[in-house]
């Protein structure tokens, strides 16, 4: 099949029939007309259909090794700093679309599937069908162009306790029956982001497993269909409003839905478990087989475009309305002018020190990319508040689409023009920056890109306990017992 259009995708979508609770009601057939999920669905289909398009093809896609067909080009296995190049075009143009707005497109996990399949000795140590299982499923996702969504944390109940241990072990997702031809799963698990909208569930190994048999229960990676029996979705209340994107422009495209995901009493065939047991293995299940490299490539690509639109959204504000000569202001823009060369340099210092794994797999290189990854959430967080400092009062004074169309035309015209925009350009623009850093689509987006890899201060700890000092600070003893 190779990949789909965007109609494909949406027709897909609406064939499948997932149990998704929302707002009081439970949405089990045509998800992508449901008011909650129908523009983002649409903005996902863009995204399908670019691979279609004779301007992207060539970057989007690359020839099947098994079909021969097109398929999307972040399943491509890099081999060479070019293969690398040509993935992060690929998940850049995406990322251009929605302008980093969108942080769960299909190229993230498709990363993942992709390490994780060229990974597949890895997985043998286990049992040698894990590795043949997560070979084929890779191929079948990207035969078939699929998207998935994916969830790693026990609920957030008692976090004095490991996930095994809270309410006796039965709120977190686990293994509760072990059957030849698979496995029954109970529980639940945080925090599966588009979840409504994709294809697949991928449940990954959790946050770091004690090598005790009270957490085997607990360890396991596996793959199920989006509308599996038991599995259900319990999701926030949708951002959107539903004014239309003239009034949310972020969020009447891009509202992804979070859903916590219950299992109940889930079976999982045997052909889609890629891990059992092995709590010591679950643990190094991202750093040991390169997934943590490629995911945080597409990452860092996709946040690369994000701090580009805040530059793009803040030099326009400034110009428009006239403040752009003032240094307090070049000082902001110069800040974010720096987020945007740190993040292009770091993302090129990675590919250019890559180096194959044991498998062959080329991977940027991490220590890198985890710094970039470590650096990005919090700098981020500077982004809606220079766009709040440059608008001011002008977020709050804001007539809607409806107004446009009625007697207060002349008003707007007259009393809400910029310096070189006319009254309804000026509060379209303004509306884009009300989403970007005041509406409650833009609260999300910074707690979600300042969580996006976990809690900052255990990531700092583990970029810190990752690095080798020893080399510096043996310079430093060296340094210090010099007789010049």
């Amino acid at each position: 099949m190779g990949i789909r259009t965007g109609q494909q995708y949406l027709d897909k979508l609406n064939s499948m029939r997932p149990h998704i609770a929302i707002d009081g009601e439970v949405v089990s057939e045509n998800i992508a007309e449901h008011p909650a999920f129908r523009n983002v669905a649409r903005s996902y289909a863009k995204l399908f259909d670019l691979q279609h398009d004779p301007r992207f093809q060539s970057v989007l896609t690359y020839q099947s090794p098994s079909s021969g067909d097109r398929v999307n080009a972040s399943f491509l296995v890099p081999r060479s700093q070019e293969d690398l190049a040509h993935r992060r075009a690929a998940i850049s143009s995406w990322a251009e679309y929605s302008n980093g707005f969108l942080g769960r497109t299909g190229d993230y996990m498709n990363s993942a599937l992709t390490a994780l399949a060229a990974a597949e000795k890895w997985f043998a140590q286990a049992d040698p069908d894990f590795g043949e299982n997560i070979r084929r499923y890779y191929e079948y996702c990207r035969e078939n162009d699929l998207l998935a969504t994916h969830t790693l944390i026990p609920p957030q109940v008692n976090r004095s306790v490991s996930g095994s241990e809270q309410l006796g072990g039965q709120l977190a997702a686990r293994v509760v029956e072990e059957r030849a031809d698979g496995i029954v799963v109970h529980g639940a698990r945080m925090l599966a982001t588009s979840a409504p909208i994709a294809d697949e569930l991928l449940v990954f190994p959790s946050t770091v497993l004690r090598s005790t048999p009270e957490d085997a229960p607990y360890s396991y990676a596996f793959a199920i269909p989006n509308d599996t029996p038991g599995l259900r979705y319990l999701c926030r209340t949708s951002l959107y409003t539903g004014k239309g994107v003239h009034d949310e422009p972020l969020a009447g495209r891009f509202e992804e839905m979070d859903a916590v995901v219950i299992f109940d009493h889930v079976f999982v065939p045997r052909e889609r478990i890629f891990m059992l047991g092995h709590p010591e293995l679950c643990n190094a299940f991202y750093s040991e087989t390169g997934a943590a490299a490629l995911m945080t490539h597409q990452v860092v690509t996709r946040t690369i475009a994000k701090s580009e639109f805040f530059l793009g959204l803040a030099a326009e504000l400034a110009s428009s309305i006239g403040i752009d000569g003032f240094q307090h202001i070049q000082e902001d823009l110069a800040e974010l002018i720096q987020a945007v060369e740190i993040g292009k340099a770091l993302m090129r210092a990675s590919e250019a020190d890559a180096a194959p794994s044991e498998d062959g797999v080329m991977l940027p290189k991490w220590s890198t990319l985890n710094a970039a990854r470590n650096w990005y959430p919090k700098v981020a967080q500077r982004f809606p508040q220079i766009i709040r400092k440059f608008s001011a009062s002008g977020l709050m004074a804001l007539p809607g689409e409806a107004d446009l169309h009625s007697e207060s035309l002349a008003d707007i015209e007259l009393y809400l023009q910029a310096k070189t925009l006319t009254g309804p350009e000026r509060v379209r623009l303004f509306k884009l920056a009300y989403d970007a850093s005041v509406s409650a689509f833009s609260g999300r987006q910074a707690l979600y890109e300042y969580f996006f890899f976990g809690d900052p201060v255990r990531m700092a700890g583990a970029l810190v306990n990752s690095y080798q000092t020893e080399p510096l600070q043996a310079r430093v003893r060296e340094f210090l017992a010099r007789e010049d």
